[in-house]
């Protein structure tokens, strides 16, 4: 049985990600040093053979695949089933203004409960399954080959979650670090992992990952 090895990567940063202002779905654009890490991830991936780039739409994502894909004179294919979480009136708020302004619905948030949606957005369990559906869609396509994913904090966590067999509501140990390298199978029996986090490309000469850590 022929697998797809996978390379899973969050895009780079942006200002709302150093504003720590919820996304979602809304389309912001890398930031300077998002640009400079989706360079050093295009450096970092230039003797991996990789069949095929995808990304999510949005924006942040889609620069961050296609930093990649030009110095290999590939395109990107988009899937919407990379799309992060949808925040729905969450979207635009710092996480201390959430807790302010609606402080139930950022307590549920935040205790991860599974089937709980802000007004307007996605519950976890509706983000599983069509971050799972989507890569799985993906996938198939590549037996035997290696392919480049570029999508979120919200979709990464998933994968994670799904390729150790970990709940929803498991505390979270794992990071999900601005164009760090993610590595894992797919066969239809379901993801497995194989590394996590690589920021060697992202690391300044005194060892400090130069990148925003937050989902």
């Amino acid at each position: 049985m022929q697998v797809t090895r996978i390379l899973a990567v969050r895009h780079g940063e942006t200002a709302w990600n150093r504003d720590t202002r919820i996304q979602g779905h809304t389309d912001i654009e890398l930031n300077e040093h998002g640009r400079w890490q989706a360079a050093q991830l295009a450096h970092a991936l230039r003797d991996e053979p990789i069949t095929a780039c995808y990304a999510s739409d949005l924006l942040r994502a889609l620069e961050t695949a296609q930093a990649v894909a030009r110095t290999r004179s590939q395109t990107v294919t988009t899937h919407v089933g990379l799309r992060e979480r949808c925040f729905g009136r969450f979207e635009g708020h710092t996480w201390r203004e959430l807790e302010q302004r609606f402080p139930e619905e950022s307590l549920a948030w935040r205790k991860r409960v599974p089937d709980f949606a802000p007004v307007g957005g996605e519950s976890l369990v509706q983000l599983q399954a069509r971050v799972v559906s989507a890569v799985e869609e993906i996938a198939a396509r590549h037996p035997g080959e290696q392919i480049l994913l570029v999508a979120h904090g919200g979709v990464l966590d998933i994968l994670y979650r799904s390729a150790t067999r970990l709940g929803l509501q498991a505390a979270r140990s794992w990071e999900l670090t601005n164009t760090a390298i993610n590595r894992l199978l797919w066969s239809p029996e379901g993801l497995s992992l194989v590394g996590w986090a690589d920021t060697s490309h992202l690391q300044s000469d005194h060892g400090k990952v130069l990148d925003e850590r937050h989902a």
